[in-house]
């Protein structure tokens, strides 16, 4: 007896982590059906081609009744929502004090409220249907604070948060939620640390080299295979994560040692990558 595709919703599928697992799952199409979510519409449709089994949605996370409608669309076409992937997000780096008021609103409420607003939208339909997976990407930021990205960092706890506690209450209705929290990713978001104030990223880059986003969609199998409650990786900058938000007055101790680390480690990358001082 054949098994029915899934049905999967993936944001942020125009780039970075979210458009190489949309490719990933794209490249299996009798198992997957694709509902491909983005804000940059044109970039999404220059990478995939609409099918019967893939549709692109071009909508802003932070406005919840575009999620409805695409949710509504999506049922109209495939019947249901096996798993939602929750990856748009990002933001620009930045001392709290120095940044502009209105990066206040775009970072909670892409990184947080996007995010939250499409587990009320398809939580729902998941627990009508009595199964569904909710996978949110965090950060290890969303773990320890993190100095110089004080908004981000303080949207990610928030997702994590909000990430863990529903999936107690969903867990008995046959619905599981997944928080994956990765290390600085080699995504377009790095190229553009390598444009702003070194003091503002020097602590993001503090850490052994960037994930791959390979490294990412491997930690998504394992959330499909195992169901996990959180992911962190790699696991060892996860414990790290975990000891400093016990114990927060570490921080004091290793700031200015990691903010030199990630400095020497900043200035390697530009050489790499061949970005000249402005």
């Amino acid at each position: 007896m054949t098994t029915p595709a899934k049905v999967v919703i993936i944001t942020g599928a125009a780039s970075g982590i979210g458009r190489h697992w949309a490719e990933t799952l794209a490249a299996r199409p009798e198992e997957y059906r694709l509902a491909l979510v983005d804000v940059n519409g044109p970039g999404l449709a220059e990478l995939f081609e609409p099918s019967g089994g893939l549709c692109l949605y071009t909508f802003d996370v932070r406005w919840v009744d575009q999620w409805r409608d695409m949710v509504d669309d999506v049922l109209r076409r495939f019947g249901r929502v096996d798993y939602l992937f929750n990856i748009a997000g990002g933001g620009t780096p930045g001392f709290l004090l120095d940044v502009p008021m209105e990066l206040v609103d775009s970072t909670i409420d892409v990184n947080l409220k996007g995010p939250i607003y499409g587990m009320k939208v398809v939580g729902p339909v998941m627990v009508r249907q009595g199964s569904g997976h909710i996978v949110n990407v965090a950060s290890l930021a969303g773990i320890s604070p993190t100095p110089g990205n004080e908004l981000y960092s303080a949207a990610k706890f928030g997702l994590r948060s909000i990430s863990l506690s529903t999936a107690v209450r969903l867990r008995p209705m046959g619905v599981f939620v997944t928080v994956v929290c990765p290390d600085l990713v080699d995504t377009p978001t790095l190229d553009r640390h390598l444009q702003s104030r070194p003091e503002d990223v020097a602590l993001i880059h503090s850490g052994p080299g960037a994930l791959t986003v390979e490294d990412v969609a491997e930690a998504f199998w394992r959330a499909l295979r195992g169901r996990a409650l959180e992911i962190t990786i790699p696991r060892r900058r996860g414990w790290l994560a975990r000891i400093n938000n016990l114990f927060p007055r570490l921080m004091f101790l290793f700031y200015e040692p990691l903010m030199r680390k990630g400095l020497k480690r900043l200035e390697q990358l530009k050489r790499e990558r061949g970005v000249t001082a402005d």
